[in-house]
């Protein structure tokens, strides 16, 4: 094998397990090494690659705010973020609120409203649907993220970062679907026009949900990398690409309803191929972050 064989090996290989080259996992390794870490550089490395699995939640927690900067107070900081855990599931536990049957999901759910002071006055209470929202991204998180200190914290702020940072442009995107699926396939955006079907696809699903079951985790994963350094915006890349992929499917539907349907429980085989292309797309119609590591 020769040595530009082997390097092509090696790219394909390293592309599976979750980053492009050897020298994005290096270039990643000398951002994590300053004593400081550089949020902004961090930022512009995820926004350009995907992050190897072994660094995500690391990389999510600086850049969500959970951990500082300063590398010597990481230990530290987590040991106040396990206390505060612990001090909450504990709380909820004895007024009896959740238990060990309870799922993990709505765990994270009750300590969150606890947090927030908007712990409803029973479990059996109707769900609102913010908390179907929280629901969803705890659900996939949880397959993500093993340690459930980090998961809890990582939702949390996820969530609170979709509230906050993305509350005035989050309404903004079916519009921005409408203007990107028009530039990329006018038909099938006019097939969804006379079907009626523009106002009723699963935007909350997509847009709200960030995908969270829509989408298998391995998947997910790479699109939320962009949705926490900064861009909310490949949500809706991800939509276009999703209703491109299956486009003659898509077509051959002539209601509203079927087409909804249809888009809410996608074939899951085509996951990956849907996000790579997805992000290209995104970085064709806004441009590629400049990597200044």
């Amino acid at each position: 094998m020769t040595e530009d064989s082997q390097r092509n090996f090696r790219s394909v290989y390293y592309e599976k397990v979750g980053f492009r080259g050897v020298e994005e996992k290096k270039s990643l390794e000398i951002l994590l090494k300053d004593d400081r870490l550089d949020i902004e550089k961090l930022c512009t490395f995820s926004q350009r690659f995907p992050l190897p699995s072994m660094y995500r939640a690391l990389v999510w927690k600086v850049l969500l705010g959970i951990l500082p900067p300063h590398h010597e107070s990481h230990v530290q900081v987590m040991m106040y973020r396990k206390e505060q855990y612990s001090d909450v599931l504990h709380a909820l536990k004895v007024i009896r609120f959740v238990s060990d049957a309870t799922p993990q999901s709505e765990v994270y759910l009750y300590m969150h409203r606890l947090e927030s002071g908007k712990l409803p006055r029973s479990p059996s209470f109707p769900l609102e649907p913010e908390d179907e929202v929280f629901l969803a991204i705890a659900k996939a998180m949880e397959e993500m993220v093993e340690d459930s200190v980090d998961c809890y914290w990582i939702t949390r702020c996820f969530v609170n970062q979709l509230n906050s940072k993305y509350r005035d442009t989050l309404p903004q995107l079916p519009k921005a679907f409408e203007q990107y699926l028009n530039l990329e396939d006018s038909r099938l955006l006019s097939h969804l026009k006379a079907c009626c079907a523009v106002s009723t696809l699963p935007y909350e699903l997509w847009f709200k949900k960030c995908f969270a079951g829509c989408l298998p985790e391995s998947s997910l994963q790479r699109i939320w990398d962009k949705v926490v350094s900064g861009s909310c915006k490949i949500l809706v890349f991800v939509a276009v690409e999703i209703l491109l992929t299956f486009k003659i499917k898509v077509m051959a539907l002539n209601s509203a309803e079927k087409i909804t349907k249809f888009l809410e429980n996608i074939p899951q085989d085509s996951s990956d191929a849907i996000v790579s292309k997805a992000i290209d797309l995104w970085h064709k119609h806004c441009g590629t972050p400049v990597h200044s590591a």
